[in-house]
């Protein structure tokens, strides 16, 4: 098996590529190792010290390391445990626990420009942010402003703010009036 990596805006997220579907559709966010109870290969990777954040796209890994860790240092631990995983046939998610679908619902008058707001994030933003290991989804929309949530490599980087608001802002007020 080989595993390749990719650097990521965020300079403390590593991106991993195992070659084969980490998750068949959605998303998982683990931000502590408490979180990461529900999926043996997220476990894996928290056991490797230094390690504050771990992602799953469809075909990607994404850890978040502590500032005080060098990737040198850890990078061949995760490669090792990201490897063991998918040697051992273990699942990615234990049973019972379905990985996130992303938008949150919302109920209410504004539901044809809500749909309007997912369907640009799910075409033309989410794709784009997932090349970059991570994931930015639907949170709510309450007069006229949007909420978002940043998840793995987008959750604390430097970029995010400009990607909000250069990128995901211009994109909704050009397509939604």
């Amino acid at each position: 098996m080989f595993i390749q990596t990719e650097s990521t805006p965020n300079p403390a997220t590593l991106k991993f590529l195992p070659g084969q579907t980490v998750l068949e559709m959605g998303t998982a966010d683990f931000p502590s190792a408490d979180a990461a109870v529900k999926s043996p290969l997220a476990t894996r990777i928290y056991a490797v010290e230094g390690v504050t954040g771990v992602f799953f796209g469809t075909d990607f890994v994404t850890v978040t390391k502590a500032d005080s860790v060098d990737w040198d240092h850890i990078k061949p631990a995760l490669l090792g445990a990201i490897m063991e995983h998918f040697q051992s046939g273990q699942p990615v998610m234990d049973d019972g626990h379905a990985p996130a679908s992303g938008h949150a619902d919302h109920d209410g008058e504004d539901g044809v420009v809500v749909g309007q707001i997912k369907e640009l994030l799910d075409s033309r933003v989410r794709p784009a942010v997932a090349q970059d290991g991570g994931d930015i989804t639907f949170h709510g929309f309450d007069r006229g402003v949007v909420y978002l949530h940043m998840q793995g490599a987008c959750a604390g980087c430097p970029s995010s703010t400009l990607t909000l608001k250069m990128g995901i802002e211009n994109l909704l007020r050009h397509y939604i009036p």
